[in-house]
């Protein structure tokens, strides 16, 4: 008995710095290989909208890449907000920040002539609902007999997305219209993406 009461006190006593150190706002080890977002994380809501100052009516549009294709000319920010972060945009789960989302509606790159060109999708989106991935790519996935294209200029951005088993689960986008945000729930990035209809 002597010896269980000794081994509960070490270990009780060797757990306490961790314990204090997460209360004083360290950081906690993340589960599931040391990613320190995605595994199994859900955003409980999307992104706000991003608060930009009003431009002209050709706001963004002057040296526009066409349909999101991404330009040569400009190089893309860094998303790697913190060491092992992804170089993605992403959700930080301590906090549901989306990182990357920041440029708002005179987003050039987001632009779509004809926004909602083959409807809105209708299935349910947000937090309580996870669809997963039963096959196609990036130029087109389905989720529950409606299909999605990844918007060209994330295209680099599901590399590393399992297109036959990863869970997603969409958000609308606030700030664009004609598209959703993907939030890959493994690896806690997103995308922008089109709805091409049922």
């Amino acid at each position: 008995m002597k010896t269980l009461i000794g081994l509960v006190t070490v270990t009780l006593m060797l757990s306490a710095p961790a314990f204090a150190q997460r209360a004083r706002g360290g950081q906690a080890q993340p589960r599931g290989g040391g990613r320190p977002v995605g595994n199994g994380h859900i955003p409980a809501r999307g992104p706000a909208p991003v608060r930009t100052p009003a431009r002209g009516p050709a706001a963004g549009r002057g040296a526009a890449p066409r349909a999101g294709v991404p330009t040569q000319a400009v190089p893309r920010a860094s998303f790697r907000d913190q060491p092992a972060h992804p170089e993605a945009p992403h959700v930080h789960p301590e906090n549901d920040r989306w990182i990357g989302h920041s440029t708002g509606r005179n987003d050039a790159h987001y632009h779509l002539d004809h926004p909602w060109e083959h409807g809105r999708f209708s299935g349910p989106i947000g937090a309580s609902h996870v669809f997963r991935l039963r096959g196609g790519n990036r130029e087109r996935f389905g989720i529950e007999g409606a299909y999605f294209q990844v918007f060209p200029y994330d295209y680099e951005f599901t590399n590393d997305w399992l297109w036959d088993n990863d869970d997603i689960v969409m958000y609308p986008d606030p700030d664009h219209d004609g598209l959703y945000l993907a939030y890959n729930v493994r690896l806690g990035t997103y995308v922008h993406v089109t709805y091409l209809g049922a």
